[in-house]
């Protein structure tokens, strides 16, 4: 659900293109459209097509996407409250003297982080935009501040929603969060090292300050402190309203085609029913030439559970969808959880904001190299929770 979402500054600079009215990618769309309905024709029957089509996207509006928004409502409130009242700030400063031995970046990175872990991956553009962060840190280390930004996007929504599928997914998500970090470590680390090359610093430059001439302060709501309260939690619902709209149309698009390409029919004898979730199971059958890679790294039993991590690449709010269902199915355990979680967190669908965010932060030239080292931190996110997991089911 990183997703999903655009700042209004980087919309805002989104340059206006003309192209001709019909041109090759005209026909080459409407090829795909052609063969990705005849493929389904052809395996459901049309008459079936269309009432799975319609039945899947309905029940994963209703049961998967408004969760998800409450979800985030919930989360909204919490998180605009510790803004509020100082526990955000207060968290800020317990990790900031950890971010340079992990990161290599300096203590108000914690900010960052901290920032686009109660909301979304382009949380980072205002911080990056403020003179009082920005003086912080070296050319090379700006060019870490959009993978910094994806490694903890929709933390919290992802966390809180893993959290909901049962008490018994408590430790696996706590370590889906730890390799989240690590992921997150080794692609800011990875970039960080392109930075630095990229504009010739040296590998030990920092920009140092007097600490006793910075002052810290935060900006507070008008009010008492009951105003506040209810003002901030009121603020951070409706954002979380927002959010979970802004989600609804491509976890209800992509669930629904995924799920169409993951699951297979519901009758006997492979008889097409109509009913919602049934599919083709094409995502299984060319994912079972991967499992026993997917196995190794992330622990996947299942070709079926390969559907995650190719959705949170682009909309972690619609991959999110997808692990009910799969723990409905008795493909998804706690050691699954641990690793979608890893992997959600640190990816947050970066495909989807990573080239606008780095356009707005005029950072195009890192392109390549950004979505590589976030490709390489999510599947490292995902190897570290698994390998976790085990370590903690093998100790204790």
């Amino acid at each position: 659900m990183s997703t999903e979402v655009k700042t209004n500054e980087t919309a805002a600079k989104e340059e206006v293109r003309e192209v001709k009215a019909v041109s090759v990618e005209t026909f080459v769309v409407l090829a795909g459209f052609i063969v990705l309905f005849a493929y389904f024709g052809i395996v459901m029957g049309v008459d079936k097509l269309f009432s799975i089509a319609m039945k899947t996207g309905f029940d994963v509006l209703i049961n998967t996407s408004f969760y998800i928004m409450a979800v985030a409502i919930l989360a909204g409130a919490a998180s605009a409250i510790m803004s509020e009242f100082g526990i955000i700030a207060l968290i800020n400063k317990i990790i900031a003297p950890v971010m340079r031995p992990l990161f290599g970046l300096p203590g108000a990175a914690a900010l960052g982080a901290v920032t686009t872990y109660i909301s979304d991956n382009p949380g980072i553009l205002p911080l990056a935009q403020d003179e009082g962060f920005d003086k912080y840190f070296t050319k090379a280390e700006k060019a870490t501040y959009v993978n910094l930004g994806t490694t903890f996007g929709m933390g919290l929504i992802v966390t809180a929603y893993m959290l909901s599928l049962g008490s018994e997914y408590f430790s696996a998500v706590l370590i889906g969060n730890i390799g989240a970090v690590i992921g997150g470590i080794v692609s800011v680390r990875l970039m960080l090292m392109v930075g630095k090359k990229y504009y010739k610093e040296d590998k030990k430059y920092r920009i140092k300050f007097d600490k006793s001439t910075h002052v810290e302060t935060r900006k507070i709501r008008s009010g008492g402190k009951f105003e506040r309260l209810m003002s901030s939690m009121m603020d951070g619902a409706r954002s979380g309203v927002s959010l979970g709209l802004a989600c609804a149309s491509g976890t209800v698009l992509i669930c629904t085609v995924v799920m169409m390409l993951t699951f297979g029919p519901s009758g006997e004898n492979g008889k097409y029913l109509g009913v919602a979730y049934e599919g083709t199971k094409l995502l299984p059958t060319i994912g079972s030439y991967f499992t026993p890679v997917a196995n190794f790294l992330w622990g996947f039993q299942n070709s079926e559970l390969l559907a995650y991590p190719f959705t949170a690449l682009g909309a972690v709010g619609s991959a999110m969808g997808l692990t009910e269902g799969f723990i409905k199915q008795g493909l998804a355990t706690p050691n699954t959880v641990a690793a979608f979680t890893g992997m959600g967190i640190c990816w947050s669908g970066f495909l989807s904001t990573h080239i606008g965010m780095l356009g707005a932060l005029k950072q195009d030239h890192f392109t390549k190299q950004a979505i590589l080292c976030q490709l390489l931190g999510g599947v490292a996110a995902g190897v570290a929770a698994n390998y976790i997991f085990k370590l903690v089911e093998l100790i204790f």
